[in-house]
């Protein structure tokens, strides 16, 4: 077991540095975690460790300045960089108790003037000792500032350091492979290096036998025979499960293809990596090779994780036998023609890692590093060279066959364009003897391919993801939508909101990361952007990104939790009252409103913001903001009087100068009424409170159907009556309370009315009652016989021409 357990450690050993070990070759690895200082903890004696602190400052300064050190200057920019972390923590930890020392020095008050009366002693002696308490957390706090202030100075200075000899090591001209003199130095120093390299393969070749021994060999064997099954059955198999998996559980889409890419590269870094692991445990099984040798082993293995994920990776991405799930637009015949090249930039990568490690071990001679470097920059850039000729070859020979050439984005040509000048470029210089100009041409090529890969498909995977996601359509969408509320439109936002925040993260990350062989990191352009933005102040109000971030994060809690809350109300709480619908409405929009305030306060706390720091802007703007939001304001007291008086509500119907329907909904600013027509009209609220307004269903909700009929001078009264109550009562619609009357309103000389009035459940009902009623009483009095009365009308007959015998003529 604890043979296991130690095994295992030196296995997570070996991984937890492969990204140091990734790195280009001239850039150091990061200190260790032993030289680190501890962090500042309540156990520790500040003064002792500010000492403590001082002291590394020192000999950090010390091994800079010295001439002859060797030391990594990433090494002493880490250990520079964890003093100044250490103070400010001190710091942290120090200012909150110089405070409380300062709160309670001020309620004890200060000491009594001369003369007065004397203060008890108890009181005198613990104002005496606060005060050497307090003395001395000054001085530990200005001490812990000075170390602070002081490392982040010679961080700057280490940087600046390697920086200087970075530029002097790119600008040294050295002998060009072409002429004599630089073969010549190389052979006359081979017989040192063959010396060195003997050395080394009897070392390995000692490590080899002493891993065959007895006690090791059954280990030797089975970690060997575990590497060989990972690299071709083991990788195959979890491909096959992979893809079974992603077929049966993963929609089809756009987020199969990308995950599976990630996937497929994850396989061949994880199956080829772990294959050499084993095999670095079999030789070393109980430790029996040297320290430098195993060293030198766990560098080569780090060294197989990243040559495998290059060639994961740039198989992933041409995906030569599935064309379905290529990511990037590529032609097939030109996915064909590169398919061995990111196995072949792989083994590149892991031949510049063995040759440069075996020079370290071996101490090789200047001239000996100097030739490996030059033919290992010719061997990179000629393979990307032969791949990109190789692609643009296909790329004709698919337009001369007729195929339509694939269009790729601009950044792509660009991409190509650049990768062209550096190959040429690289070469030139290795030709003219500037060798590390060249090899550094030669390695960022690698290393930025890899990048931009990857950002290339982290980027597709987290865009397709969020799409899958927050898809209407999708399960987890329509979960969404019916958890919370949230609309088809504003998730389709939401994916491309955040997956435009989440591609600026991923590429903040890769240019951190590209600056990492200049000795930076993602961590220190993080820093570097926050810094840039911590100082700005606009007036008195200081943008600090982080607290911003906070609050847009309280801000989206608060307004999802909001949400819910209301829902709860809404669907669960209030329909279980003897409230009305139009009352509950109100109570939840006034409830949101107060709550949406609350959050926005919330918000601005989180983000550091007072009221105060606002006041200049609100004086600025005093004057346009008063004209402007008058109305604005009106309406928004308005709606609040609505919501809180209850004039009206939700449901009602209502009347007012041009305006007649039914209330939909209150708003803050206006509410809306749909009319008739179905049509929406917006009215603003200060009209409901400053303008004559009938409601019709305010008071009573009951309906009122009135029929006037006009009936002969000849009719039964009586008869008419009872036809009349008989279809009123008959009518389902119609309340028996109050009853339904009808009553003789009016006599002429031509007709008499006879009125009827019924009530409904309500005014709505009226018109469509009405209409039933007439044509149900038309159809009895029709039965009955009963003629409804005509208007009279006026016949004139012509007599003709009056005549001397006619009666009316003139006498």
């Amino acid at each position: 077991m604890h043979i296991f357990s130690r095994k295992l450690f030196v296995l997570t050993f070996i991984l937890s540095p492969l990204v140091a070990g990734s790195l280009p070759l001239y850039a150091q690895s990061p200190a260790s975690s032993s030289s680190a200082p501890a962090s500042a903890s309540s156990t520790q004696d500040p003064a002792q460790a500010l000492v403590g602190l001082n002291k590394q400052l020192d000999d950090i300064k010390s091994t800079l300045s010295s001439k002859s050190t060797n030391a990594p200057l990433n090494d002493l920019r880490s250990q520079a960089g964890t003093v100044q972390q250490q103070a400010e923590q001190w710091l942290e930890t120090l200012t909150p108790q110089m405070d409380s020392l300062q709160a309670r020095l001020t309620v004890l008050g200060p000491a009594p003037a001369a003369g007065a009366l004397p203060e008890p002693a108890n009181v005198s002696q613990q104002r005496k000792q606060l005060a050497r308490d307090k003395n001395k957390l000054d001085g530990e706090i200005k001490q812990a500032q000075l170390l602070s202030q002081d490392a982040a100075k010679l961080t700057t200075q280490i940087v600046e350091t390697r920086n200087e000899q970075f530029q002097l090591q790119l600008t040294t001209r050295n002998g060009s492979p072409l002429t004599v003199g630089f073969w010549s130095n190389v052979a006359q120093s081979f017989p040192d290096d063959s010396a060195h390299l003997k050395q080394i393969g009897n070392l390995l070749a000692q490590g080899a036998s002493d891993a065959w021994q007895p006690e090791n060999r059954l280990t030797w064997i089975l970690c060997l025979l575990g590497a060989l099954l990972l690299i071709v059955p083991g990788r195959w198999l979890v491909e096959r499960v992979v893809l079974a998996l992603a077929s049966r559980y993963m929609p089809e889409g756009h987020l199969r293809r990308s995950a599976l890419a990630v996937i497929f590269t994850l396989t061949v870094t994880l199956s080829i990596g772990f294959a050499a692991c084993l095999v670095y445990l079999g030789f070393n099984w109980n430790d029996t090779l040297e320290d430098d040798v195993a060293t030198f082993a766990q560098s080569i293995v780090r060294s197989v994780f990243f040559s495998a994920f290059i060639a994961g990776l740039g198989r992933a991405l041409l995906s030569v036998k599935h064309p379905s799930w290529r990511l990037p637009a590529m032609a097939n015949s030109t996915a064909r023609d590169l398919r061995w090249f990111p196995w072949l930039l792989g083994g590149a990568f892991l031949l510049l890692g063995i040759v440069e490690r075996v020079n370290n071990l071996a101490g090789g001679s200047l001239p000996a590093t100097i030739c490996t470097r030059a033919m290992l920059a010719l061997l990179i850039t000629g393979l990307v060279g032969a791949a990109l000729i190789r692609a643009k070859r296909a790329r004709k020979t698919a337009v001369h066959e007729g195929h339509q050439p694939v269009k790729h984005a601009l950044w792509v040509g660009a991409f190509a364009g650049l990768a062209t000048i550096a190959v040429v470029v690289a070469w030139l210089s290795v030709f003219i003897g500037y060798i590390a100009f060249g090899f550094f041409i030669s390695w960022q090529m690698l290393w930025i391919g890899m990048i931009v890969a990857s950002l290339y498909m982290l980027s597709h995977l987290q865009h397709d993801l969020l799409a899958a996601l927050l898809s209407p359509h999708s399960r987890s969408g329509l979960r969404l939508q019916s958890s919370f509320g949230i609309a088809a439109g504003a998730l389709d936002q939401s994916a491309t909101i955040f997956s435009a925040v989440l591609r600026v993260l991923l590429l903040l990350v890769a240019v951190g990361t590209l600056l990492l062989p200049f000795g930076s990191s993602p961590h220190d352009l993080f820093s570097h952007i926050g810094g840039v933005f911590t100082g700005l102040q606009v007036g008195q109000l200081t943008i600090k990104p982080g607290a911003v971030f906070n609050a847009v994060i309280v801000f989206a809690i608060g307004l999802m939790i909001v949400r819910i809350v209301k829902r709860w109300l809404a669907e669960q709480l209030l329909p279980k009252t003897s409230l009305d619908h139009g009352m509950q409405n109100s109570i939840v929009t006034l409830l949101g409103y107060v709550a949406v305030v609350i959050v926005f306060a919330l918000a601005l706390k989180t983000a550091d913001v007072s009221l105060q720091s606002l006041t200049w802007i609100a004086s600025a703007l005093s004057v346009g903001i008063g004209f402007g939001l008058q109305a604005i304001v009106s309406n928004f007291i308005s709606g609040l009087i609505l919501l809180a008086e209850q004039p009206v509500k939700v449901g009602d119907w209502v009347s007012m100068p041009g305006v007649e329907g039914d209330i939909r909904r209150i708003n803050v600013r206006a509410t809306e009424i749909q009319l008739s027509d179905r049509s929406t009209m917006i009215v603003p609220n200060s009209q409901f409170i400053t303008q004559n307004l009938r409601n019709v269903t305010h008071g009573n909700a009951l309906g009122r159907v009135k029929l006037s009929l006009p009936m002969p001078l000849g009719t039964d009264a009586a008869k008419m009556r009872e036809i009349m109550l008989e279809a009123l009562k008959d009518n389902t619609a119609t309340l028996p309370t109050p009853a339904p009357t009808v009553t003789l309103d009016d006599i002429t000389s031509s007709a008499m009315t006879f009125t009827g009035v019924a009530y409904v459940h309500s005014p709505r009902e009226a018109s469509a009652v009405k209409s039933e009623l007439l044509f149900d009483i038309l159809a009895r009095l029709a039965k009955a016989q009963l003629p409804l009365s005509t208007p009279q009308s006026m016949i004139v007959r012509n007599l003709g021409p009056l005549g001397e015998d006619s009666p009316a003529a003139p006498g």
